[in-house]
């Protein structure tokens, strides 16, 4: 029922008390706003805390809650401001790092008859290792970017917002956005070209 409503409609049946709407909510911005808080920080650890800290905002300022932007612009605002909340309070760390994230893409506890058979072709050690290695320059060249260039690419790209909303997220105009949008594509172009 809940999975056809708009995010502003399923955040209105959550301020009127319909737990499951939150539910919905919460599953449909799992990855992309997890994924821009740990491309963010490049902890994992922190982006989870950061990500829960985001969700708390998210239910105390339900009562209040207004659609006068796309839920995603609202949300996605809320998670930069405790970024750089966080930043200010941590002024000692350096803010906007990025780490490669490795994974055992191997399940936990095969049976026998399961680890006899090969790997399918996008599973091989190879292939495997030339994802990991093709994420990690990925992470490195978005952190060559300047924090301002790259949190438009990943409110962009991980939040889907578009240059309007990523202007009211940023508090910044529309043409300044737009700007560090086309030079961040550029500079990401040109320190993957030989991957594109």
């Amino acid at each position: 029922m809940h999975g056809e409503w708009s995010d502003e409609r399923l955040m209105l049946a959550y301020r009127a008390g319909d737990a499951d709407a939150f539910t919905t909510l919460y599953g449909r911005y799992r990855g992309p706003l997890h994924r821009y808080l740990a491309r963010q920080c490049g902890n994992p650890t922190l982006a989870e805390e950061l990500y829960h800290e985001v969700w708390i905002k998210v239910i105390n300022a339900r009562a209040h809650y207004e659609p006068l932007a796309r839920f995603s612009t609202w949300i996605f605002r809320i998670a930069r401001h405790r970024l750089i909340d966080h930043y200010r309070q941590h002024a000692h760390q350096l803010p906007l790092q990025f780490a490669p994230h490795a994974g055992d893409p191997a399940a936990d506890g095969p049976d026998d008859l399961l680890a006899t058979l090969p790997a399918p072709s996008h599973e091989t050690p190879h292939a495997v290792h030339e994802r990991q290695q093709v994420a990690e320059r990925i992470s490195l060249a978005l952190a060559a970017l300047p924090a301002a260039q790259r949190d438009v690419f990943l409110l962009a790209e991980e939040g889907g917002l578009t240059l309007e909303e990523i202007a009211a997220a940023t508090d910044c105009g529309r043409e300044t956005t737009k700007s560090r949008l086309r030079y961040a594509l550029s500079k990401l172009r040109h320190s993957l070209q030989d991957l594109l």
